[in-house]
C-alpha cells in the first residue's frame, strides 16, 4: 500500500483530504506543521506528500528544502491564489506540483495518483539491482558503472559522485552549492565555477550533443537537474 503524507494546519482541509485518499486505498499520515511532518518522514516510507505552504512554526517552503536534503518522493504544494511567488519558489526548491486553494479534492487525488505512478515507474526509486535509470542513461550504485545506450562511460570519481547525486534526485533542480556540499562534503564557498566545470565534463561524456543535452539540464539561475525520461 502506498503512503501519502498530508501536512496542513487547517484541520478541516486535513480531514477532507485524508478521507478522499483513504477511499482510494492509500495509507494516510497527517501533520499540522513542517516539524511534525519531518518526524513522520523519519519513521515511515512516504510515496507522496501534500504540503501546505502557509503554516506556523515551519512553513511549506522551508519544509520542502529540509526534505530534499535526503528524500526525493514527490511533493504537491497547496497554495492560495495570492502566493504565486511562493509557488514558483517551491518548484525551484524541489516540489513537483502545486494545487491552488480552494481546490477540487478529486483533482488533488488524481494528481497524487499521477505523481506516485511517475515516482515508481520513471526511475525515481532505485531498481532492485541498484541501478538508476533515465532513458538510455544508467548508473549502477554497486559497481559504480555508468552506461549510455549500453555503452560504458568513463567518469572520474568526482564526476561519478556528481552524476549519482543528481540521478538520486532525478527531476529535482539542485543548486551549485547543494551539489558541492553533498559531493565534496564541506561548506561551499565560491564554488559555482568548480561545479560548472565538472558538469561540463560530464555532459561531454554522456550527451550525444552537449550543447543540446538530453539528460543533464541547466535551469538558468537555479542550478542543474537530470531529466526523468
Amino acid at each position: 500500500m502506498h503512503c501519502v503524507l498530508v501536512c496542513d494546519d487547517d484541520t478541516a482541509i486535513l480531514e477532507s483530504i485524508e478521507i478522499y485518499l483513504k477511499n482510494e486505498g492509500y495509507e494516510v499520515l497527517t501533520a499540522s506543521d513542517g516539524f511534525q511532518a519531518l518526524e513522520l518522514i523519519k519513521n515511515h516510507e512516504i510515496h507522496c506528500m501534500v504540503l501546505d505552504i502557509m503554516m506556523p512554526r515551519l512553513d511549506g517552503l522551508k519544509t520542502t528544502i529540509k526534505i530534499r536534503e535526503k528524500f526525493n518522493f514527490p511533493i504537491i504544494l497547496l497554495s492560495a491564489k495570492s502566493e504565486d511567488t511562493d509557488k514558483i519558489s517551491g518548484l525551484g526548491f524541489g516540489a513537483d506540483d502545486y494545487v491552488t486553494k480552494p481546490f477540487n479534492p478529486l483533482e488533488l487525488v488524481a494528481r497524487v495518483k499521477s505523481q506516485i505512478r511517475r515516482y515508481i515507474s520513471l526511475g525515481s526509486m532505485k531498481k532492485a539491482d541498484n541501478t538508476l535509470i533515465t532513458g538510455g542513461l544508467a548508473l549502477n550504485t554497486d559497481t559504480k558503472e555508468v552506461t549510455v545506450d549500453g555503452e560504458p562511460v568513463k567518469l572520474t570519481a568526482r564526476e561519478y559522485s556528481i552524476l549519482e547525486y543528481l540521478m538520486e534526485n532525478m527531476g529535482r533542480v539542485l543548486s551549485s552549492v547543494q551539489i558541492y556540499e553533498a559531493v565534496w562534503n564541506e561548506p561551499a564557498f565560491r564554488t559555482e565555477k568548480t561545479v560548472t566545470v565538472h558538469i561540463r565534463n560530464i555532459r561531454e561524456k554522456i550527451e550525444i550533443n552537449p550543447k543540446d543535452p538530453k539528460y543533464l539540464k541547466v535551469v538558468w539561475g537555479l542550478g542543474y537537474k537530470v531529466e526523468k525520461l
